[in-house]
């Protein structure tokens, strides 16, 4: 008797903002009404720069690109009171396609986990509203790491939680940054552009890229036949 071949591959690792959740405009609308509250009216742009960078990657960036006094801790107080307040008002999305991939996953004895810069009590807050945050055999958040993407340590730790090995883990993400961090963890890299389009540098390491989370279940109902 053949011995069954192992699934090609074991496991899905997800980013949050920009991937699960439709929250990079909100976010830049914080920092554009923060912004111009502390002096600093243009900084909603920077985002494009910032996207995928936890707190502490931020801060490096703000006072080599913006300001060397940039006042990071009021920032943060104020634009996360800001995006609760949107977040409150408005609503939070979830992403085309989002809940059906994890559903799908579990389905199929995929062990899936959580990549976030974020921290761990934005990303819980923001997954559990939308009803998703159990679908998560693990999390590794922003103030869990020493190190922000595109460093491959948040991947790495990711893979590790899981019981996963990356060169069979599929890493969905939506920023270059976050592309970066997964190539580095020698995974398998998929992009779903949210704010940001892929450079050729980017598109060098991707693995697939794709317009929303409903093209990887077509992808993984062809490679797990």
């Amino acid at each position: 008797m053949s011995q069954k071949k192992p699934a090609p591959i074991e496991g899905l690792v997800f980013d949050m903002d920009g991937l699960l959740v439709d929250s990079e405009k909100i976010v830049q609308r914080s920092w554009e009404h923060v912004g111009k509250i502390l002096g600093y009216p243009d900084i909603g742009s920077h985002i494009y720069h910032t996207i995928g960078m936890n707190v502490a990657g931020r801060e490096e960036y703000f006072r080599k690109h913006i300001a060397e006094d940039f006042p990071m801790e009021k920032f943060t107080a104020m634009t996360r009171q800001k995006f609760h307040e949107i977040v409150d008002t408005e609503g939070l999305d979830i992403k085309p396609g989002a809940k059906e991939l994890l559903l799908f996953a579990k389905e199929r004895g995929l062990k899936t986990g959580l990549a976030t810069s974020s921290r761990r009590q934005h990303a819980q807050e923001n997954l559990t509203r939308l009803g998703i945050f159990g679908y998560f055999d693990g999390v590794v958040c922003g103030d869990m790491v020493t190190r922000s993407k595109p460093d491959p340590e948040i991947y790495e730790k990711a893979c590790r939680i899981i019981g996963t090995r990356p060169e069979n883990t599929i890493a969905l993400e939506d920023a270059p940054s976050g592309i970066q961090s997964a190539y580095g963890a020698g995974m398998r890299p998929i992009m779903i552009p949210d704010m940001v389009e892929p450079a050729e540098e980017t598109r060098k390491l991707i693995w697939h890229r794709f317009d929303t989370l409903f093209d990887v279940i077509k992808l993984l109902e062809h490679i797990l036949l």
